[in-house]
């Protein structure tokens, strides 16, 4: 029995060590997309609260709690709570199988990859359901688009991964980087690169963000599917956004840019001077930069329109990941090095 409480003891920690970051994460990425865009667009951003606007977002965390949950009149009251539930856990949950470092992992799954596919799923139907218990025709007309977006790039994704997994052999998150050993040469980006950037504009629609925010279009309709929340409720799907854009960012590092390796591994004497930094500073680098992105890519562009949002996931996407993993199964069959010597499925 004691052993059974230790061992729960010890997950809850090595939990509480991953989501704590994490939120401080997503609460500071939201300050730091407004100084970003604020400076590209010559303006100051956030200054008041704080030394430089530090504890800003600090601040819009107590005023969302201290704000009145409304629940519309009409609406299903328990689907209405548990939509912003729904759609911020897979967010989080994703994270189990995440791998910081070579032994820095909560599980060490052999399916992660088929689980981190199965998370970032399931936030569909927290967007659906929030729609309809709103009992409001604008939220539901919003959160039909969301899905409709969200399964058009899910597919994309989808088949971008099987090219990651025909490339290492493997579901094992922390395989697929080991795989990408021997320097930046080595790495997935090289011989999988259509569908790294298919990979990753597929993740910034399927976060909603701009310029895939079709769901949010304001001058369409109202606020997309969230409109009728507010408070701590409305915080949920707010916060939501920026843990899917961090998990994105992750997973794009550790898919195609290896994780925690070291860039310079291989080449003499970069190596020696930077085998000191550990790995998890190297993957934290790799998604600071297409967490950075993402950020630069909604200061740049304008809106899509919905029949070219569609388009691109469908008549684009979807063929090019198709065609692409045609060609990946000839350079695996080859053994085109240094990715595919004695390794694939082949």
């Amino acid at each position: 029995m004691l052993d059974i409480i230790i061992d729960f003891f010890i997950i809850g920690t090595k939990i509480g060590l991953i989501l704590l970051p994490l939120i401080l994460a997503v609460a500071y990425t939201t300050y730091a997309e407004r100084k970003i865009i604020g400076y590209m667009q010559m303006r100051v951003g956030p200054n008041r609260v704080g030394p430089k606007g530090w504890l800003q977002p600090i601040a819009d965390v107590i005023k969302l709690l201290m704000k009145e949950v409304v629940i519309p009149s009409g609406a299903n009251k328990g689907l209405f709570l548990l939509a912003p539930i729904l759609f911020i856990a897979p967010s989080f949950a994703a994270w189990a199988v995440i791998p910081f470092d070579a032994e820095l992992v909560l599980a060490n799954s052999d399916v992660g990859l088929l689980y981190i596919l199965a998370m970032t799923s399931i936030a569909v139907y927290g967007v659906i359901i929030a729609g309809w218990a709103s009992n409001s025709k604008y939220a539901l007309l919003g959160s039909l688009r969301s899905a409709s977006q969200i399964i058009s790039y899910e597919i994309a994704m989808g088949f971008a991964l099987v090219g990651v997994l025909m490339a290492s052999g493997s579901m094992n998150l922390g395989e697929i980087v080991k795989g990408q050993e021997g320097g930046f040469w080595h790495w997935y980006w090289i011989p999988l690169l259509p569908l790294l950037v298919i990979y990753w504009i597929s993740g910034v629609a399927e976060t909603n963000r701009a310029p895939f925010d079709l769901p949010e279009g304001e001058s369409e309709i109202v606020a997309g599917f969230h409109v009728e929340y507010a408070g701590i409720s409305f915080a949920l799907f707010f916060l939501a956004e920026y843990a899917n854009m961090i998990l994105i960012s992750v997973l794009t590092a550790l898919f195609f840019f290896g994780g925690w390796l070291n860039p310079f591994q291989g080449i003499p004497f970069i190596e020696g001077i930077t085998n000191w930094v550990p790995g998890i500073a190297w993957l934290l680098l790799k998604a600071g930069f297409f967490l950075f992105l993402m950020i630069w890519l909604r200061a740049t562009f304008p809106r899509y329109r919905y029949d070219q949002i569609m388009r691109l996931g469908w008549k684009v996407f979807i063929p090019v990941t198709v065609v692409w993993l045609m060609i990946l199964t000839f350079m695996i069959k080859a053994g085109v090095g240094p990715w595919f010597t004695g390794r694939g499925v082949f």
